[in-house]
């Protein structure tokens, strides 16, 4: 059944196993999987933790962009009304000086207008009295024409003014 051989390297490998075992390897070897587990299991759990806190600074990130974008739309729309209001002020208080010119430009042309014709009355009076003193002198003589003269000038001016 067996060799010498075969029983002679079967009795060597069973010689190295209670040497093995009496050495202690087994021990050693799961003592250093064990310490191998730990580490890799260590390096496991510090992986999760930083990626949790990169999931939670992303979500941070995330959040406070929203918030600027919102931030810097409200900016904007406020920046919008504003150019709004400040358009419809400029509008009008343009329209208002265009009013105020007007009126000013109207009330000066009213107030030349006025002066033109109170030059002309005036001068018409003048010619008047100048044409009723000629007249009254080639047809009125004595004290007369010069009451007569002195009636009509005065009604004259009073009438035209």
């Amino acid at each position: 059944m067996f060799s010498t051989d075969t029983f002679w390297a079967f009795i060597g490998l069973v010689l190295f196993f209670v040497v093995v075992v009496a050495v202690g390897a087994p021990r050693k070897i799961l003592a250093m999987l064990d310490t191998r587990t730990d580490r890799i299991r260590t390096e496991l759990d510090e992986a999760r933790k930083s990626r949790e806190e990169a999931l939670a600074l992303l979500a941070e990130y995330q959040r406070r962009r929203r918030d600027a974008e919102a931030e810097a739309e409200a900016i904007l729309e406020e920046a919008r009304k504003e150019a709004r209001r400040m358009t419809e002020e400029a509008s009008e208080k343009l329209k208002d000086m265009v009013e105020r010119r007007t009126k000013a430009a109207e009330a000066k042309i009213a107030h030349a207008e006025s002066q033109a014709i109170s030059e002309v009355r005036g001068r018409a009076t003048d010619l008047a009295v100048a044409a009723a003193a000629n007249l009254l002198a080639k047809k009125v003589s004595g004290t007369v024409a010069t009451k007569m003269i002195d009636d009509s000038i005065s009604t004259v001016r009073q009438r035209l003014n």
